[in-house]
């Protein structure tokens, strides 16, 4: 669905983006990650045909940019971080404005309308005005709108920024919904929801692509996660000497009961404490009744490969 190879923009002030390449294959939930000034939001909008690249092919839905500008928005619903919304209008009335911009057959209107009323819950809030409606339902009219012409791929950029938790719950269940029958290339920094709902990552930083690939492979890269121990020893003097260990990056103690004292104690990138931290307990004859490694998850990932 999503094809690019060596996409680069450029400024005045230099490069946003610096000849990434990746694809998005039809069916999939992909999640595009990347802290602030990445180059993220930028390939976003000239995947949307907002922005010209400055060189590479881009290919999507079928379509090539920036030749078929037109033919690509015909093809993909685009919801934007800011969802620009008419307040005035009803959620109804507007969607049928919308419906009818994006050349939908007359005949058709009232059917995906309601069809889309109701795949995105605003069946009861139809008769609104827009200007009423609270934060999360005017992400659900601005989800609704990049639907309405059942485009079959669809690009959403921060769809939950400004959510409350219930709301970003009940959004994030409704993009899995979408996911199954679609192709979703969906941009947030909320890391849990890229777990929740996406099967791979794109991880961009720099301008340049870091990782693609399935989240459980990307989980993989990180080798250490978090090691958790609860021994019977002076926590002080415990803490001193896992702090000491050569790969051991920082120790946290979590709980003390009794004589027992427990610590989760994390790697420097790329180390796997296990023996290290083993030998020491042995060393110290501490009695120990807990040893585990923490699974490495996706927010380890993203800090490793894009920390300074």
């Amino acid at each position: 669905m999503i094809r690019v190879e060596n996409l680069t923009k450029k400024y005045a002030g230099g490069e946003a983006v610096r000849g990434i390449s990746f694809s998005v294959e039809k069916g999939e939930v992909v999640g595009f990650l990347g802290p602030n000034g990445a180059g993220k939001s930028t390939t976003m909008r000239i995947l949307t045909g907002f922005l010209p690249a400055t060189d590479g092919q881009i290919e999507v839905a079928g379509a090539k940019l920036p030749e078929e500008s037109l033919l690509v928005r015909q093809r993909i619903g685009y919801m934007p971080e800011n969802v620009p919304l008419y307040p005035e209008m009803r959620v109804e009335e507007f969607l049928e404005y919308r419906g009818r911009l994006k050349r939908v057959a007359r005949k058709d209107i009232t059917e995906r309308v309601g069809l889309v009323l109701d795949q995105c819950g605003l069946s009861d809030v139809r008769k609104k005005i827009i200007a009423t409606l609270s934060k999360g339902f005017r992400q659900r009219v601005g989800l609704a709108d990049a639907l309405i012409h059942n485009p079959p791929l669809l690009i959403l950029d921060e769809p939950t920024a400004g959510l409350d938790p219930h709301q970003i719950r009940s959004f994030r269940e409704l993009i899995k919904d979408l996911g199954r029958d679609r192709t979703i290339l969906l941009s947030t920094h909320i890391l849990s929801e890229v777990e929740m709902v996406c099967g791979r990552a794109i991880i961009i930083n720099r301008g340049k692509i870091e990782a693609s690939d399935t989240l459980a492979n990307l989980a993989k890269r990180v080798q250490s996660g978090a090691l958790q121990i609860e021994v019977k020893a002076d926590p002080v003097g415990a803490r001193e000497k896992l702090a000491k260990l050569s790969e051991v990056g920082g120790v946290v103690e979590l709980n003390r009961v009794g004589e027992w004292v427990s610590f989760e104690v994390t790697a420097l990138p790329g180390k796997d404490i296990r023996g290290e931290v083993d030998g020491l307990i042995k060393r110290e004859n501490w009695p120990l009744r807990d040893f585990r490694r923490e699974k490495a998850r996706l927010e380890d990932v993203f800090v490793e490969l894009t920390q300074e």
